[in-house]
């Protein structure tokens, strides 16, 4: 080989190099989340009977665990998350006052936890107890349990490192006066669900938090000035996904809102009872931009065969 060809065919190299190390400098890194989550369960531990009912077989725990493991076992980040009322709905709930319930979902995973209405049934400090079961956090911002018995058992948000990115959660609970009976809550103190969601999304922003998700029980939209979901979309700056719980709703897809500074805001619910676990899939691609590629619920049932 002459030195003209020598010098042509090291060019030719070079040149694919380069061209095939820039190919892989535009293909950015994509990092897959699965949220998978639950709201008002209502103690059904056990499926519906089957009594002919719209709902028989469905819900109940084993079944439930095992489409968790599976998905778990198929994918490798996945968070699992409840926006309230554990409790109250089955007879389990009247005579062990909530302790089978956080047993179960400690068992099964889950990663963070807020409060319904319907978890201080037994009385606040019974709740406080109940914790002592449990191996996730409850999460709550605008809840003040200052002289109560919740007052070192909660945390406005918690961070959660999945893979290479930093999942922020946050909660917020429903108005209890006229809801809960005041000896029930005792000296709760109600703060402002979107000032406290605004002020604590802000922190976990601050926090390089890749995505913010607030767990809510105020309800998914009224027909009066309530706060719901929908205002809470509507009116913060930081939190791409609210997973809510308080009105039953099963979403045939989640609902998309633009908040104040032009984002998008996905909000899911799945109804009650654990006859559903939604499930959303989220690929991260570069370092800032997020989109959700996959949303969608299952129906919790024992399977009937192998």
């Amino acid at each position: 080989m002459n030195r003209r060809d020598f010098i042509q065919q090291t060019a030719l190299t070079t040149g694919g190099m380069l061209i095939s190390g820039v190919a892989a400098a535009a293909i950015p890194e994509q990092y897959p989340l699965t949220i998978l989550h639950t709201n008002d369960v209502h103690s059904r531990l056990e499926p519906f009977p089957m009594d002919g009912g719209r709902n028989q077989g469905l819900g109940g725990v084993a079944a439930r665990a095992s489409l968790i493991q599976g998905i778990r076992a198929q994918t490798e980040q996945v968070l699992l998350l409840d926006a309230g009322d554990i409790f109250q709905g089955t007879p389990y709930f009247n005579l062990y006052k909530g302790e089978p319930e956080i047993k179960a979902m400690s068992r099964m995973g889950y990663d963070a936890v807020t409060m319904g209405n319907h978890d201080f049934d037994a009385g606040i400090e019974n709740f406080a107890n109940q914790l002592v079961h449990a191996r996730f956090p409850i999460v709550i911002a605008n809840y003040d349990f200052t002289g109560t018995p919740m007052e070192n058992r909660y945390q406005p948000y918690t961070i959660i490192q999945k893979g290479k990115k930093k999942i922020g959660i946050l909660g917020v609970g429903i108005e209890l006066e006229g809801l809960v009976p005041e000896n029930l809550y005792g000296k709760t103190v109600y703060q402002d669900p979107i000032r406290a969601a605004n002020e604590t999304a802000a922190i976990l922003k601050k926090n390089n938090c890749d995505l913010i998700i607030c767990l809510s029980h105020l309800g998914d939209k009224y027909d009066d000035n309530k706060v719901s979901d929908e205002v809470l979309a509507k009116e913060t700056e930081f939190v791409d996904l609210i997973i809510g719980g308080h009105t039953h709703r099963f979403f045939e897809q989640p609902r998309k809102y633009r908040n104040k500074i032009g984002g998008d805001v996905m909000v899911n619910q799945v109804g009650w009872g654990g006859i559903q676990l939604g499930r959303l899939d989220y690929i991260f691609s570069g370092k800032n931009r997020k989109k959700s590629m996959e949303a969608h619920t299952v129906v919790v049932m024992k399977k009937t065969s192998e």
